[in-house]
């Protein structure tokens, strides 16, 4: 499976922007969204644990994680369009939680998911904000990079 996480990573972080999106605007629960995606949205191609442990995490720690980014936003975190929320939740929460998931590829994931699924150019905002908290969040890490 090794081979094929990285895709499995990636199919479960776009069913999240998804999910999340679904869970902001709609107000629907977090185990009916679950539910949902595990039983229509093709859940075999991706990573389902990390999918549930993120749909479920993410949200349990809203504060901690719109605390990280908030400094580095231009604007109220609720001017944020939902799709940008909820990649920058994604990213952050990899950057805090799963420091098995390097930086770049945290990084570099958030950038897709915006290039997908949010608004022109957004990604180039995501860019910046995810990029500060990485610098922060994952400092000896990107020290030990620059030293390779």
């Amino acid at each position: 499976m090794s081979s094929s996480l990285p895709s499995a990573r990636k199919k479960a972080r776009h069913m999240l922007v998804q999910a999340l999106y679904q869970w902001q605007l709609a107000g629907d629960s977090i185990g009916v969204i679950e539910a949902q995606y595990m039983a229509e949205k093709g859940m075999a191609k991706a990573d389902s644990e990390f999918f549930r442990e993120l749909l479920h995490d993410i949200p349990a720690r809203l504060d901690e994680l719109d605390a990280a980014y908030r400094e580095f936003l231009d604007r109220d975190p609720e001017a944020l369009d939902p799709i940008s929320l909820a990649v920058l939740r994604i990213s952050v929460y990899e950057l805090l939680h799963r420091i098995d998931v390097p930086y770049r590829v945290v990084i570099n994931e958030s950038v897709n998911l915006a290039k997908t699924f949010g608004p022109t150019d957004a990604y180039k905002y995501i860019n910046g904000i995810v990029d500060r908290v990485a610098a922060r969040a994952r400092r000896v890490e990107i020290a030990s990079n620059k030293g390779e």
